[in-house]
């Protein structure tokens, strides 16, 4: 089933936010940004010179709504952290799956269709409810404008999400909706470690051995990342998509657990029963009901060959 792509994308978002939280010590944001975007484009770069490919296209500007969305979604995301626990921001973030549904549902409603995957969506406010109960947010009177901020972080990556299976549905590779993502990542990194306040060269300053192994950890893992989940969103269920996304929490929390040794309690493990539930029901409703769309094969075949390349690699 193809929307478990996204089991491994969460996995290596996990890796990829150990990396990020740990690499916070040597670099900035913006910094941590623009090098994975450059070498997410080095990694694509490199794969098409092995495996063939073209990096041109026929939808730049449904690459760049992508990638201008994505980036916008995740600095949102990021500031949310200086007005808000991490918990809260996390799992207001998280929010982007029953976002998703919400489109999904304005959409089926709009064009009066009543196939729309009540059951799915069900399926992803029992995981939501999971989230809740493993991190454990708060939100008082106070933080207001970051518990709104975080929020449309969590709409804006819905809409970039669906931006995904749109180009991935109208026979766009992996590959290039990847590089492209990573190329806005890079400009967006590189003008705000140059423009922001206090900014200046990036990486003009002190390094070690392990602050640099970490952002080439991170760069790598979140473009293997972005491929799997490019993938799931392109070929798999949108709705069983969005909700497997959410066990990147689990594989988070045991992160947390081994590193920093988090201690999850009661609830926290009830938190990540309820969201395993939930993927499993919607894994099974999924393959009772849903009808996946079918995705429009690339005109060009070494885009075709290069795509079971990447399926190949990346499990």
């Amino acid at each position: 089933m193809q929307s478990l792509w996204m089991l491994f994308a969460s996995l290596m978002f996990s890796i990829m936010g150990v990396c990020v939280k740990l690499a916070s010590d040597h670099y900035s944001i913006a910094e941590v940004v623009l090098s994975r975007g450059l070498i997410g484009m080095l990694f694509i770069i490199v794969l098409i010179l092995l495996k063939g490919g073209t990096l041109k296209t026929p939808m730049p500007r449904q690459h760049l709504w992508r990638g201008v969305i994505g980036v916008i979604a995740l600095s949102m995301w990021f500031y949310s952290f200086s007005l808000l626990p991490v918990a809260t921001a996390t799992t207001l973030n998280y929010t982007s799956s029953i976002w998703l549904a919400a489109i999904l549902f304005g959409t089926a409603w709009w064009r009066g269709n009543t196939r729309f995957e009540w059951g799915m969506a069900a399926t992803i406010m029992i995981s939501f409810i999971g989230v809740m109960l493993l991190m454990k947010p708060s939100l008082d009177t106070n933080q207001t404008i970051g518990g709104m901020i975080a929020l449309a972080s969590g709409l804006i990556s819905a809409v970039a999400y669906l931006q995904v299976r749109r180009l991935g549905t109208l026979g766009e590779p992996e590959y290039r909706v990847v590089f492209y993502f990573s190329t806005t990542s890079a400009i967006a990194g590189l003008a705000g470690s140059t423009l922001l306040p206090g900014g200046g060269i990036p990486f003009w300053h002190a390094h070690n051995v392990q602050g640099v192994a970490l952002l080439i950890t991170l760069s790598l893992s979140a473009t293997v990342a972005q491929m799997a989940m490019t993938r799931a969103y392109r070929l798999g269920n949108p709705l069983l998509t969005a909700n497997l996304q959410y066990t990147g929490i689990v594989f988070s929390s045991i992160w947390g657990i081994l590193i920093w040794h988090d201690q999850l309690g009661l609830r926290g493990w009830l938190g990540t029963a309820v969201i395993l539930i939930g993927g499993l029901l919607a894994t099974f409703y999924n393959q009772k009901k849903a009808r996946p769309l079918k995705p429009l094969h690339s005109e060009n075949p070494l885009d075709n060959k290069i795509n079971q390349t990447t399926e190949t690699r990346s499990l």
